[in-house]
């Protein structure tokens, strides 16, 4: 399959609370990792709890794999999105990125480390 969902993000005030919810809700698997809590979900889509400490404070967003971060958000911008976080690399993992979509909609990017 081309471009799969291969993580999500959920943003949140309190780190250790939030964790908790979910953990419990889902019993998802929920480590602390420096300023992220990375989730386990069972499924082998993963995702992480993260308080960025300003706006946005509270959002959901999912990731999908492409192979040019740069090249997908010049093809959303023609179709009518915005971007919203530039390419940015993360040592170790690879480039993100984060776009809305033309109803406003937060959609993240990510090409990995090859």
């Amino acid at each position: 399959m081309p471009n799969p969902v291969v993580h999500f993000e959920i943003g949140c005030r309190d780190r250790a609370k939030t964790a908790a919810f979910y953990s419990a809700l889902f019993d998802w698997s929920i480590q602390e990792q420096g300023p992220a809590s990375n989730i386990d979900t069972g499924s082998g889509i993963s995702g992480h709890i993260t308080a960025l400490g300003h706006e946005p404070q509270h959002y959901t967003i999912f990731y999908v794999e492409v192979a040019d971060v740069k090249a997908h958000l010049g093809k959303a911008e023609s179709l009518g999105a915005k971007t919203l976080v530039p390419p940015i690399t993360i040592p170790g993992v690879g480039i993100f990125a984060w776009f809305s979509d033309p109803e406003g909609n937060t959609i993240g990017l990510l090409q990995k480390k090859s």
